[in-house]
């Protein structure tokens, strides 16, 4: 790629490297049941996460996943600063930023101090925008650091073949994110993107999707798994990679369908849930803050029963 520094080639081909070899995680941010920051607890969470048989490509604190519409900027130094430490420069760390590009950049500014290797630009806050609109935001934010930047289209973000090619024309602007699944769209998306652009499949429970998405050049992809589970949704990923039809087949059929279905009962379990599993295997994440809400108990019973049939799949145990 051209017109970015050597520091930011060496994150993209770093980026590009850990997205063929392992899945993308991203963290779930820790608290005490009274909601405050639970940074010792989330060290040893993190900890566990990169400590896995196979590590993940990349580590992306703060996102979705990670409660970052929840966290006020110096809760949000920390989490990123902490992740940076653990992390100790054996994967990139890709910070996630947003609202507006104004508040963007402020966050921009502290994922760079505490040492991020690039940033994953969230959909902006409420309002809907056109092209011109979407690109001049990323501009703006790119205006404001010198760190790599990945857009995510997900909701009332979604770019066009021609806005694609305009924030690709952005320098520090590497990749984007996929939150869509609207695989005409993206084919169109990949087909106008410079060489050595980045595309990651960024569907909630991606791996429902990735079979599809490889079918259009993309084949790497997030996975909310790896926060609770890395052995089954490693196992997914090698098996996926492999051409391991019957195991992708039983993986999906038996775990991610059913986690998938008793995900989209309530708003909001797309993360919920995924801190619910992580403590069933007794991981320090702690609860989800407001205005999510923890699942019930017959909804925690079915995910439990998910969760194990996952792990016998995959020959593991349950941690107690």
């Amino acid at each position: 790629m051209t017109g970015i520094s050597a520091e930011a080639e060496g994150t993209v081909q770093r980026l590009r490297e850990g997205m063929a070899g392992g899945v993308l995680s991203f963290p779930l941010t820790s608290f005490h049941s009274d909601g405050g920051l639970d940074l010792d607890s989330y060290r040893t969470y993190l900890t566990g996460q990169l400590a896995a048989a196979q590590a993940p490509g990349a580590v992306f604190p703060a996102c979705g996943t990670g409660e970052f519409f929840s966290l006020d900027e110096d809760e949000y130094r920390e989490v990123v600063r902490v992740t940076v430490e653990v992390a100790a420069g054996r994967l990139p760390v890709v910070a996630g930023i947003g609202y507006g590009w104004a508040q963007a950049r402020r966050f921009a500014r502290i994922a760079e101090e505490a040492g991020a290797d690039a940033l994953l630009v969230l959909p902006h806050y409420l309002v809907a925008a056109p092209q011109d609109g979407l690109v001049e935001q990323l501009r703006r934010i790119a205006s404001g650091t010198t760190l790599p930047l990945i857009a995510y289209q997900r909701g009332q973000v979604a770019f066009t073949a021609e806005g694609l090619r305009r924030i690709a024309g952005i320098p520090t602007v590497i990749g984007l994110k996929d939150g869509h699944s609207d695989l005409d769209r993206l084919q169109r998306l990949t087909l106008a993107a410079p060489d050595g652009f980045l595309f990651f499949n960024g569907a909630s429970t991606a791996e429902i999707q990735a079979r599809a998405y490889a079918t259009v050049g993309v084949p790497a992809y997030s996975s909310a798994v790896h926060a609770f589970a890395p052995e089954i949704a490693n196992a997914f990923f090698t098996a996926l990679r492999t051409d391991d039809h019957t195991t992708t087949t039983k993986l999906l059929r038996d775990f991610y369908v059913p986690l998938v279905e008793l995900r989209d009962q309530v708003p909001g379990y797309a993360v919920s849930l995924i801190k619910a599993a992580a403590r069933l295997r007794n991981l320090p994440v702690g609860p989800v803050r407001a205005p999510l809400t923890d699942p019930g108990p017959t909804d925690l019973a079915a995910l439990e029963k998910i969760l194990d049939t996952g792990l016998a799949l995959v020959g593991a145990q349950r941690q107690r």
